[in-house]
């Protein structure tokens, strides 16, 4: 059985990701699609908008065999070490191929760029610096790097988000002598960013969130970019814990954090760096909200992106020397569900694996589990009341989900 794999976050799941899915299958011409998903919180330092739990179905009932959780300590975490955690366990899970979207739309280009980069790399390293000292971001000064480089026709500018991803999943793959090749689909219609729908039936994940939460017509308004079975997670997820999460809901907690923790106990805090922490505490104290502490801490050099990541690390209370452990890469496989014809392909090649595969946390320990879990447990702070305990404890003892497709 031949499998390909994917790296996803379905925040929420959506015609786009369909599309993806069914490429990436038609492409590969693989019999399994595996999918690396993160967990409660994601690349861009966000609450995911559902469970990892509800995500999973929807990416097994359209088109994923395999759902295995992207540890804390990569899908929190700036692009490189995000893809690099991602592509391993893809590579642990014996794929033959690495199926992305992206801007390009072009799996050479992205081969060529790494190999451009890696030929460049003390010159495209200096301008890097030298652009952050003038205040910019690091996503704004790789790019400004590579303009300043004149880079020949074909390597790609790396501006654009999926790209820039799939840059890293490439350098990744490279560098780990994988056996698995990369291929990618080139996005349809809606970019990443776009904050309102583009097209009658592609939006981006940010489009999506944004409808259902500014109250123009909640899920009535997207039931035409998202599958059935999407829709249908949704409106389940909403029936039984209440609310989708947003950094809205988490808002009192991370305050309470900055406030009462100490300047020694904040540095402790991974990403906390250059001060910011100091930043952030000054803005918390001043903001009602978390859309207006973002609005106060933000700046050109650090993003909102850079400082949502922090947020979310000090919400979890995620230390420096518990990050620190992804260089080593990732430890284990936690399995979210399967479809029956993902179990046979488990059955089949998990003891060939480059790691164990864990469906139940009592089997296994690790720092970073340990971390997934207390993220879990801060995660479920975000629904009220009663719903809060059993999505809690759903950690525990939701086993992964077998859905029969086949």
């Amino acid at each position: 059985m031949k499998a390909a794999g994917v790296v996803v976050e379905y925040n929420p799941f959506h015609n786009g990701h369909l599309y993806h899915l069914e490429a990436a299958r038609e492409m590969s011409g693989a019999d399994i699609i595996i999918a690396v998903m993160s967990g409660s919180f994601l690349q861009r330092g966000e609450p995911a908008l559902v469970s990892k739990w509800s995500r999973a179905k929807m990416a097994l009932m359209n088109g994923a065999d395999l759902v295995f959780e992207l540890p804390y300590q990569y899908s929190t975490q700036k692009a490189e070490v995000f893809a690099d955690g991602a592509v391993k366990m893809l590579d642990a899970a014996l794929c033959s191929t690495v199926c992305f979207g992206s801007e390009a739309g072009d799996a050479e280009a992205f081969i060529k760029t790494v190999e451009y980069i890696n030929n460049e790399r003390e010159s495209y390293d200096r301008l890097i610096r030298q652009y952050m000292q003038t205040g910019v971001s690091y996503p704004r000064a790789a790019s400004l790097a590579m303009e300043e480089l004149k880079a020949p026709e074909g390597v790609l500018p790396l501006s654009q988000p999926n790209n820039i991803l799939g840059y890293h999943y490439v350098k990744s793959i490279l560098s780990i002598n994988s056996r698995m090749m990369p291929l990618t689909v080139k996005r349809k219609s809606a970019n990443y960013h776009d904050q309102d729908f583009a097209s009658s039936t592609i939006a981006s994940a940010t489009s999506i969130r944004k409808a259902l939460f500014d109250g123009s017509g909640g899920l009535a308004s997207i039931r035409r970019y998202i599958p059935k079975s999407s829709a249908e997670a949704l409106e389940d997820y909403l029936a039984e814990f209440g609310a989708f999460h947003s950094w809205e809901m988490f808002w009192p907690y991370l305050k309470y954090r900055l406030l009462q923790a100490s300047p020694a106990e904040l540095n402790s805090i991974y990403e906390a760096e250059e001060g910011l922490e100091n930043r952030l505490v000054g803005a918390a104290i001043k903001a009602e909200s978390f859309g207006e502490f973002m609005n106060t801490a933000k700046t050109k050099r650090y993003t909102w992106t850079r400082i949502q990541r922090l947020c979310t690390h000090i919400l979890v209370n995620a230390k420096k020397e518990e990050m620190a452990t992804s260089e080593k890469g990732p430890e284990y496989l936690r399995l979210l569900g399967m479809t029956d014809f993902g179990k046979r392909y488990l059955n089949m090649y998990k003891g060939d694996f480059k790691l164990p595969v864990v469906s139940r946390l009592s089997s296994f320990s690790s720092k970073g589990i340990e971390l997934d879990i207390k993220a879990a447990y801060i995660y479920s702070l975000g629904v009220p009341g009663p719903q809060s305990q059993k999505l809690l404890e759903m950690e525990y003892s939701q086993p992964p989900y077998v859905i029969e497709k086949r």
